[in-house]
């Protein structure tokens, strides 16, 4: 092994420390004597600078990925310039670490939740976790239209409501299609008010479409109704 000719601390500053453990290229061995430090063990969201880094020996990575918190896993799985094995390994050890996160804690990682956790969250049936999720900057309308099947949980939609997909014909149109299947289910705990932002969303020609794909007789009757008393008034 070469010898290690970049100083550590407390040869080093911290601030100085912490810019080399983002370099691409650190000489060899420094990134285990890195590791090796007792103030960079106890704190763990700065471990993980090496336990991700392209550099890190595979041996290393896996002795330190497994001691993680889940805020330093999220921080792995999310960062591109990551290891590709560190952040595989981060995103499944989340993956089993989330029956286990308290609410908080889902809400916190909802936010920017790698695409592997998003069907497990939307799961979740509180409003703060799926309002949080919702916000995530990774989520895009095909993931989302994605994650919708029945039955409906009332969170989600109320979630839905407040979100910014609100105005989004596709995610109304497939709410609305969902909602269909959901409401024929026996245990459903939605009902036909939770239709009504929704239909609004659409034009009335798309409503008028809408409706006659639907199996739900009320809510048939809803969404042509609704179509047909704008489409008079707008002759008006």
């Amino acid at each position: 092994m070469d010898s290690v000719s970049w100083p550590l601390p407390p040869d080093i500053e911290w601030p100085k420390f912490l810019r080399l453990l983002r370099n691409p290229a650190p000489p060899r061995g420094w990134l285990e004597a890195a590791a090796d430090l007792e103030d960079l063990q106890k704190r763990p969201l700065l471990l993980r600078w090496v336990a991700q880094h392209p550099k890190a020996p595979s041996h290393l990575r896996a002795q330190l990925l497994p001691r993680l918190p889940w805020r330093a896993l999220a921080a792995v799985a999310m960062d591109p310039s990551a290891h590709p094995q560190a952040r595989a390994f981060a995103t499944e050890r989340l993956q089993n670490l989330w029956p286990a996160l308290t609410i908080g804690e889902r809400r916190a990682l909802a936010l920017l939740a790698p695409k592997q956790l998003w069907h497990l969250i939307w799961k979740v049936p509180d409003p703060g976790v799926l309002q949080a999720f919702l916000q995530n900057p990774r989520l895009h309308e095909s993931g989302l239209l994605a994650l919708f099947h029945a039955p409906f949980h009332p969170a989600q939609l109320e979630a839905l409501e407040l979100s910014l997909w609100r105005e989004q014909e596709a995610i109304a149109l497939r709410i609305l299609q969902v909602l269909d299947q959901t409401l024929h289910m026996p245990e459903s705990q939605v009902v036909l008010g939770h239709a009504a932002p929704w239909i609004k969303v659409l034009e009335p020609a798309a409503r008028l479409l809408a409706s006659t794909n639907m199996r739900h007789p009320a809510l048939r009757r809803m969404t042509r109704a609704h179509a047909g008393t704008v489409m008079d008034e707008s002759t008006l």
